[in-house]
């Protein structure tokens, strides 16, 4: 089969602490909604206190995991996707582990004997999310677990990479190997903008891999603030959406691709000095459950078509459906087969 490993995911694996909450909350710890953020001291507290007050659910999930549980879905292949990353040895590891093999993705992940599982404050209000992470484990990922031969060969199958920004905060060296081995041997490399403030304060290690991306994914509010660290003086994401696909490539075996989702509004696609503009399919706000998950799911969606070498418009058009399905679920979740034809 073809198929078996084509997609390697790299990234932090988190379980998600969901509930729904209120602006109090919100408030008490300084959070926004449609962020995501990096916990601090002053966050520490909100774990216990959502688990306490109100109803949450524990639920798998990391960006670059959710997007690989989407496409493993979406594509109904066994093994057809792999994922690494850095989980502790406790109960919430062995729950990642049993539902990564349950979704059929391989996952290999790097298990810290000291530091317990991550886990993300998923604070819900009015549909709409607020991110909190605690890495613990996820954090204490090594460039070494990579090198391995039985992992580094999960590498070599595959031929398509996708990282989310926020692994630049865990290893940038693991995703500078992965990269330079995708552009030597003409594979697709890609990578998520995936919060403000990777945008803003890992704009060193961003802009080191920004060369090796030939998909760039985001969405608009993280283009805006990509924009103004670099000084563009522009707001407009389609313009944005076409400077990031210029920026200079490492490799010119493939042309750099933005996708940029706007909620509710069109996806911007720039490429090859052109934008073209993707509706997406509206959903009617009471059948709204919850939005996280959300951009992590269109990527998954997007990626299923795209090993299947699919054109760029059912790639969009699939990871506008899963999105969709995700939103009117809580969390990453989906029902047990995909209707999408």
């Amino acid at each position: 089969m073809a198929y078996e490993g084509i997609l390697l995911g790299m990234g932090n694996p988190l379980l998600d602490i969901s509930a729904v909450v209120d602006e109090d909350f919100l408030n008490k710890y300084d959070i926004k909604l449609n962020n995501a953020i990096l916990a601090e001291d002053k966050h520490l507290p909100m774990y216990e206190e959502m688990a306490n007050k109100y109803d949450v659910e524990y639920i798998a999930g990391g960006a670059t995991q959710n997007s690989i549980r989407v496409a493993q879905w979406m594509l109904q292949i066994p093994g057809a996707t792999s994922y690494m990353g850095c989980i502790g040895k406790d109960k919430f590891g062995e729950e990642m582990k049993k539902n990564s093999k349950l979704a059929g993705v391989n996952v290999h992940y790097y298990e810290d004997e000291t530091a317990p599982t991550g886990t993300c404050a998923v604070c819900v209000v009015g549909g709409e999310r607020s991110l909190v992470a605690n890495l613990s484990a996820a954090n204490c990922y090594k460039s070494e677990h990579l090198k391995r031969p039985e992992n580094w060969a999960l590498v070599e199958k595959a031929k398509y990479f996708y990282i989310a920004g926020f692994f630049l905060t865990v290893s940038p060296e693991s995703i500078q190997l992965v990269a330079e081995h995708a552009a030597a041997k003409n594979k697709v490399f890609m990578m998520n903008l995936s919060a403000p403030f990777i945008c803003e304060f890992f704009r060193d290690v961003q802009e080191k891999a920004l060369p090796y991306m030939d998909y760039v994914f985001g969405n608009e509010t993280e283009a805006r603030t990509f924009s103004k660290v670099h000084g563009w003086e522009t707001d407009n994401v389609e313009e944005i959406a076409l400077k990031i696909s210029q920026w200079p490539k490492a490799s010119g075996t493939h042309k750099r691709i933005t996708v940029i989702t706007q909620g509710a509004d069109p996806v911007v696609v720039a490429e090859d000095g052109k934008v073209k503009l993707f509706p997406v399919v509206l959903l009617p706000k009471e059948k709204l459950v919850d939005t996280n998950g959300a951009g992590d799911a269109f990527v998954g969606g997007f990626l299923s078509q795209l090993v299947q070498e699919k054109p760029i418009e059912e790639c969009i058009r699939a990871g506008c459906y899963a999105a969709n399905v995700i939103i009117q679920r809580s969390g990453c979740t989906y029902p047990e087969k995909p209707n999408f034809s």
